[in-house]
Order: structure tokens, then sequence, then C-alpha cells
């Protein structure tokens, strides 16, 4: 979650009781020697020089022309809701208003928000004069009116998302407001049932998402292994590009599930997959069957990478195997070395491990072994990203079921890049401001998403629309191994 300021709390205490007529929903005339007020129905008039005339108490504070005294109007009996004073601070991005209620707690109420272009109007049910002194950010204009029913507030910001949250609080009972003038929304249509937008999801805190919204289309796996560059770059003719999934930063190894038009290009690493052939997606951990095959032409199931059994094929640069196994280092299809367990995988290079002593079939270096893999159920593309966030219309985040071993980027706040769908069908491909997982999952909740991915994060969190990015970015672009390209139908 973003970091929120601290709420430093202000009394808004009225500097002087003189406040216009129009403040109070009454009009102001003057009419032979005396002044009035009417409206909301009801009429004053006070003589100057004489006082007020019945019903109000010739005694009571005279106004001075338009200006009235509200201390009158109380005396009166003029409004009719309980008074309650004001308290104003910031939280996050909100201009936060306190109103401290009066006498005993009263019946709750469930939070309400609502939001609007340029203006806002809210009624809050009950006196609070305080209102008539916040500091109000700069550009915004607001009017307030203390009627009979309670607080009118009335804000203006051209060129802003008005946006409000009204809750109450209890022991002491408070009724809270947050305000929000954020940045306008932004839609850009693209091509035939596909559009550029800039939005904001609410969780409750606002959270600016910057996304393509694709009917249709062809998305497709771009980049090559050992290969780092902009994902626009990978696919330069694309409509849309955003950043794929994890890789080696000093190897440029991609490090999980990847096929390209039915081709194995890296295997899978344990973590959650987008899945799919033409314009329908799936989720889900596949079912990946991986063989390696001896100098003979046999052939034999192995596991890989985080998936072990008695042998495995290892495909990501670090340590492999542990102690009682063997490892054969391969390069390309030729083993280069077999050597006691645990050893370091190089990059440019694979590994097959197995009980000391008992290879799958006999081998020395310098003999041929071929890793082969397939999918079933097969699919034309694969990218392996993770972790999920959304499946089937619920919360899913929860990297402990998948193969994470450090956590710590996973709850650091940074840009967030993800792959999502509506019910549907509508694809999403996006990035968000600074935030994290578990709050983007919430956030595309809240926009009806059906299912959603993370893909890389950080700094690697890009999404270029027709050669241009589009997300905020500190400092340079991240280059990267994988990307995925929209490409207009």
């Amino acid at each position: 979650m973003r970091l929120l300021a601290f709420l430093l709390f202000l009394p808004c205490s009225l500097a002087q009781t003189l406040l216009p007529a129009s403040t109070f929903g009454l009009s102001f005339r003057e009419e032979a020697s005396a002044w009035i007020y009417e409206g909301e129905g009801v009429r004053f008039v006070y003589v100057p020089g004489v006082g007020w005339a019945e019903p109000l108490d010739p005694a009571l504070p005279p106004p001075d022309g338009e200006r009235i005294p509200l201390e009158a109007l109380k005396a009166l009996g003029y409004f009719r809701t309980p008074e309650a004073g004001v308290r104003h601070g910031t939280q996050g991005r909100a201009l936060r208003l306190v109103l401290d209620l009066p006498g005993p707690e009263p019946a709750p109420k469930p939070p309400s928000e609502g939001q609007a272009p340029g203006s806002l109007s809210l009624l809050l049910p009950y006196l609070a004069p305080g209102m008539t002194q916040v500091p109000w950010p700069k550009g915004m204009e607001a009017r307030v009116r203390l009627l009979p029913g309670g607080t009118e507030l009335s804000l203006s910001f051209p060129g802003k998302l008005l946006r409000y949250r009204l809750f109450p609080l209890k022991d002491p009972a408070r009724l809270v407001l947050d305000l929000y003038a954020l940045e306008a929304e932004v839609e850009e249509p693209l091509a035939p049932g596909i559009r550029y937008r800039e939005t904001w999801a609410f969780t409750p805190e606002p959270l600016r998402l910057y996304l393509v919204e694709a009917e249709k289309g062809r998305l497709v796996p771009v980049g090559k292994p050992g290969v780092r560059a902009l994902p626009k770059d990978l696919a330069p003719h694309a409509l849309a590009v955003l950043n794929g999934g994890y890789f080696d930063p000093k190897t440029a190894t991609p490090i999980g599930l990847w096929v390209q038009d039915g081709v194995t290009v890296s295997y899978p690493s344990g973590r959650t997959a987008l899945l799919w052939d033409g314009f329908s997606f799936f989720l889900g951990v596949p079912r990946f069957e991986a063989m390696v095959q001896g100098p003979s032409g046999e052939r034999v199931r192995v596991g890989i990478n985080t998936s072990r059994a008695r042998y495995t094929a290892h495909t990501v640069p670090g340590p492999v195997g542990k102690p009682g196994e063997e490892v054969a280092l391969v390069m390309g299809s030729r083993v280069q070395a077999i050597l006691p367990a645990p050893q370091e995988l190089p990059p440019g290079t694979w590994a097959l491990t197995f009980p000391k002593g008992a290879p799958p079939f006999p081998l020395k270096p310098g003999d041929t072994l071929s890793l082969y893999g397939r999918l079933d159920p097969p699919f034309r593309y694969a990218l392996e990203a993770g972790p999920l966030l959304v499946q089937e219309g619920q919360y899913a985040f929860d990297p402990s079921r998948e193969n994470f071993r450090d956590l710590r980027p996973l709850q650091a706040i940074t840009p967030q890049a993800a792959v999502a769908w509506t019910r549907e069908g509508k694809l999403w491909l996006l990035v968000s401001e600074p935030t994290t997982p578990g709050v983007l999952a919430r956030a595309l909740l809240t926009l009806g998403a059906w299912n959603a991915l993370r893909m890389d994060g950080g700094g690697s969190a890009q999404l270029w629309v027709k050669g241009r990015l589009r997300n905020p970015y500190q400092g340079s672009p991240r280059p990267v191994v994988s990307a995925l390209a929209l490409y207009a139908p």
C-alpha cells in the first residue's frame, strides 16, 4: 500500500460567525428601512438601529447587510440537525475531514463512496460550520452551505476526477469524509476492438492503472534466451508490448515455462503460467512432461527444475543436485562432464542429476544427451510468471503455493505488471503505479477481472503502446528477456 502521510488534525473553528446569507440558503434584499432574509420556507427581518423583528429576539447579534450571524439562526431553531465539530488533515492522497458527532452513538450507517469528473456535491446530515474554514487544495473551488437539513458541500476542479468516501467510526462517534482530486481518466482507441486506458481502481485507496484492453487480436510471446532488450524492441511492429516472465539478470536466462509456436524455449520452474491458443486464455501450473534421450536413442522421463524425480533435468543457472547424486553437465546435446553433486550450473548449459553411480543409461563425457518436453494438453503458447492474482472472479494471491524462495520482492511497493481478462473475454495488458501484488489483485477485482496473473514487476514492469512507454518510469527502462506482444486483428 502507498505510504500514508501522518494525519495531523487541526480544529476548524469559526474565526467569526457572520456569514453570507447564501451560506444558509437565504436570499437578501433591502426593503424600506429593513433588511430581509428569506428562503427555505422562512423569513427574517432586521431593522438597523432597532433590532430583529419577531420571532427573533431583538437582543440577538445583529447582521451586517448581507452577512447574517450563525447564532441568530441557531436560536431560532433554523437547523434541524445536530451540530458537529470539524477537523481536517491529510491521509495518503486524500483530504480527510472528520466530523466529531455530538451526543450518544448514532445509528450506524454503511460507508458510501462515489466519483464524478470535474465536480461533486454532498449533503452531510449535520450542521458543520467548521467546513467554512477548511483550507481546500489549490485549484479546487468549494462552496459550503449550512442548511436546515445539514451541510451541503459542492466541489469543482476542472480536469480532475473527484472522488469521496464517507464512513463512520466509533469511540468516540465520528463521521469521516475522504476527498480525492485525481488525474482524469484516459481512453484512446488503438484499433477495432482495442483501446488504451488510464483508469483508477479503489481498494479503497486509489490505484492508477495503465492498460490495453482488447476484445480481439493476436498475442504472442517474444524475445530470445540470453538476450535482453526493451520490450518495444522485442516486437517493434506490435500494437502493444508488456514485459514478460522472470529471468536471471546476470545471464539473461529465462526462468519458467516459455512455449513459442509449440516449441519449448524454456522449462517450468513450478509457478503459474499463462497458456493460450488463438484468443482463448488459461492460467495454471502446467502439466509438463520432460524426457531425456541417451546416446543410443533410449528415452526416460525426468523431472524438470523444481519438479524433482529420480532423474531430474535442470535448466536454470545456479546450484543443482544434492549430496548422494551425480551431475551430468551438458552443453547443447553433448555431455561435458560428470561430477559429484551439488554443482553450480553455468549459463548456456543444462544438467541431468541422478543417484550416484546410477545414471538412467550408460553415460560418459562426450556422449549425446538430449532434452525434450511437451505440455499436456498442448498449447501453442505459454509463458510462466506468477503468482496468481485472481482466479474465476476470486482473490487468489498466495505466493506460498508457488515456487518463490524469496518473498521480499512480492512484499515491496513497486510497479506491478499483469495479464488479466474479464468474464466476457476482454484481455488486459496492464501496469500499475507502485503497489503490492495483493493490492493489485483486489484492485483488479473491483474492475471486473475474472482471471489475472502477475508478470515480472518492479523495474521490469513496462507497457509500451505504439512504441511509447505509457506507465510512468523513474530512471531508464530495464531491458528484459521476454515480453507479450499484441497485434491488431
